[in-house]
């Protein structure tokens, strides 16, 4: 009896003898895994502990491992205990901005702009699943058929989306937007070839000056990062609420209160509303009021709140121009369930919204800002805008990139007023029809 239960066990724990890889490395993760015990919050091991019980394992079974396979196996290993599975790579990787799992044997990554296949595969589909699971269960959320989509973040505060069966039909598929770190700054996207140094000036004065800025894109266009950098503008003594439907703006002063809307728990309570948290900070004593995204109904509560003593408020939507910004906020504001006139809430935006500044991703891959427009007044039913600057696209330089410039219009801003009383005067030169603001892609 007992030499039967001896055997089992040691049959339970014996290596595969078939040479199968895929069954070779889930027989050393459980291994490891089991024989190091308790995990950290997550399922997640220390490195140390993985690499001298992966060690040990080796010593003690003697596994089928030749040449390199034995660094490619605790490389393995360590990333499914330590990380999350084969795509850990593609998260240490600083070049990389978001990691897309289309299906089991289809990873993507993100580098310069551009999604490129990599040679990256899981075993299957429960090993995606298993990963999926790895980022959503400290977070309190479950997956699975009755809930098969669900947003998380990573604790370095990269933002996750992942969808299962049946929502999904070719299999469990991840999408994750990387969180720099350090945030990015003026002098990055600078560098980037997203702002220029007279820009970047220009936008300086208009957030100190409390103009109430709207940042419009298509998606992955930079919005959010566009958000943050002009965030950093806001002088350290204010009071900043940020609301977001994932925390992703990382602001560098230090009076900031960040809000974040919740997803409803499966029995359907729970749930606070992107909505909640505008009409929230209100009570808050807000001097600015940052909000990632305006999707649904806060956006007539947040023109109500810069049309009530809240200016300097940014925000982003997705829009493909400035004209269909208007468009969307019309759309938008009335989701908010008050069946205001069309010329109602155009005026709300007249009197609330100062500037629409407009990022594009190229079809090179770069990230540019293609209009900065202002809003005017109302003629008739209709609300007039005028574009400050708009870049030019020029051609394409000989390694593929988009040659162009940012051209003034000649028009200068109906708020200058506003920026000469915050103690900054513009350049005459900055607005001359004909110039440029800093020729790009050179």
């Amino acid at each position: 009896m007992s030499t039967t239960t001896t055997t089992q066990q040691t049959d339970a724990v014996a290596p595969p003898t078939d040479h199968d890889p895929v069954k070779l490395r889930r027989w050393l993760t459980t291994r490891v895994a089991d024989m190091i015990g308790e995990s950290k919050p997550g399922g997640m091991y220390t490195k140390d502990a993985v690499v001298r019980t992966f060690d040990a394992v080796c010593s003690s079974y003697n596994p089928p491992l030749g040449g390199s396979a034995r660094n490619e196996l605790l490389a393995y290993v360590t990333n499914e205990l330590c990380g999350y599975g084969p795509i850990q790579p593609l998260l240490d990787d600083p070049t990389v901005s978001e990691v897309m799992v289309n299906r089991a044997d289809r990873v993507y990554a993100e580098r310069k702009g551009k999604p490129v296949r990599t040679e990256i595969v899981f075993d299957d589909d429960a090993h995606v699943r298993r990963v999926i699971d790895k980022i959503v269960v400290p977070l309190g959320r479950r997956v699975d058929r009755s809930t098969p989509l669900v947003d998380g973040r990573l604790p370095d505060g990269s933002r996750v989306n992942a969808a299962i069966p049946p929502a999904s039909i070719d299999g469990p598929c991840i999408t994750i937007r990387k969180f720099g770190s350090p945030p990015l700054t003026a002098q990055d996207l600078i560098k980037f070839g997203t702002l220029t140094p007279a820009l970047s000036d220009f936008f300086k004065c208009c957030v100190v000056a409390r103009l109430n800025i709207i940042v419009a894109g298509g998606t992955g266009s930079g919005k959010t990062t566009l958000l943050n950098v002009l965030s950093q503008y806001i002088p350290a003594d204010e009071r900043i609420v940020t609301i977001e439907d994932a925390a992703e703006l990382s602001l560098v002063q230090d009076h900031v209160i960040r809000l974040e809307a919740q997803r409803p728990e499966p029995d359907g309570k729970g749930e606070i509303t992107i909505r909640d948290l505008v009409k929230n900070s209100l009570r808050m004593r807000p001097e600015r009021i940052v909000v990632g995204e305006c999707r649904g109904g806060e956006t007539l509560d947040m023109l109500q709140a810069m049309n009530t003593g809240h200016d300097g408020s940014l925000t982003t939507l997705h829009a493909n121009t400035p004209r269909d910004v208007i468009s969307r906020v019309e759309t938008m504001a009335l989701m908010g369930g008050i069946d205001f006139p069309i010329k109602v809430i155009r005026d709300q935006i007249a009197s609330s919204v100062d500037l629409i500044i407009q990022i594009t991703r190229l079809r090179d891959g770069s990230r540019r800002i293609t209009h900065i427009t202002e809003i005017g007044a109302m003629e008739g039913d209709k609300l007039t805008l005028q574009d400050l600057f708009r870049f030019e696209e020029q051609g394409v330089g000989p390694d593929g990139k988009i040659v162009g410039l940012m051209r003034p219009s000649g028009l200068r801003p109906q708020f200058e007023t506003h920026i000469n009383n915050a103690g900054f005067k513009l350049p005459v030169e900055l607005f001359s029809a004909g110039g440029f603001v800093d020729r790009r892609g050179r």
